[in-house]
């Protein structure tokens, strides 16, 4: 586990999954965090089909045969009485978005880095809450944002369904 706290002054603010969206032109997912306050603000964070696959699968609550990894992890930590206690995603390099994990274990709380997607797997699991630094947010670039996600809306919505074999 990591250091206890590494940024403990940060100002936060507290987002949820709003929904995970196909990009049209990869082989990748987008993630759009919603402002759990109430003001209107996305946060969208690009990652891999695989982790898109994972957070929609926490998010449908849908049970799968075996356990995938951030069950597995889940399950470890109950095993060891850990709790989750928040991710806070808190700084940005190079357009790479960083998260931490905060854990909690006999009244101890230390840190965990993490990709988001993979903290925010965990956190949707764990029931536990999910937090951007003001930091990052004045960092990031939101031109156009908003008419870009309802473009991404407007096609998933029309678009036709494949055809199924019977």
């Amino acid at each position: 586990m990591g250091q206890t706290d590494p940024a403990p002054k940060q100002r936060l603010v507290e987002y949820v999954v709003d929904r995970v969206l196909d990009e049209t032109n990869t082989d990748t997912k987008i993630l759009v965090l919603a402002r759990q306050d109430g003001h209107l603000d996305s946060f969208p964070i690009w990652i891999g089909s695989a982790e898109g696959h994972a957070i929609k699968l926490a998010l449908d609550t849908t049970l799968t045969p075996r356990p995938m990894s951030h069950d597995l992890v889940k399950s470890f930590m109950e095993h060891l009485n850990v709790t989750v206690r928040r991710v806070v995603i808190g700084d940005v390099k190079n357009s790479t978005y960083y998260a931490t994990v905060y854990l909690e274990n006999n009244g101890v709380e230390r840190t965990v880095d993490a990709r988001p997607s993979d903290a925010i797997s965990l956190a949707l699991r764990t029931r536990a809450p999910l937090y951007v630094s003001e930091d990052v947010l004045a960092r990031r670039n939101t031109a156009n944002l908003e008419s870009w996600l309802a473009k991404q809306d407007v096609k998933s919505s029309t678009k036709q369904p494949e055809v199924q074999e019977s």
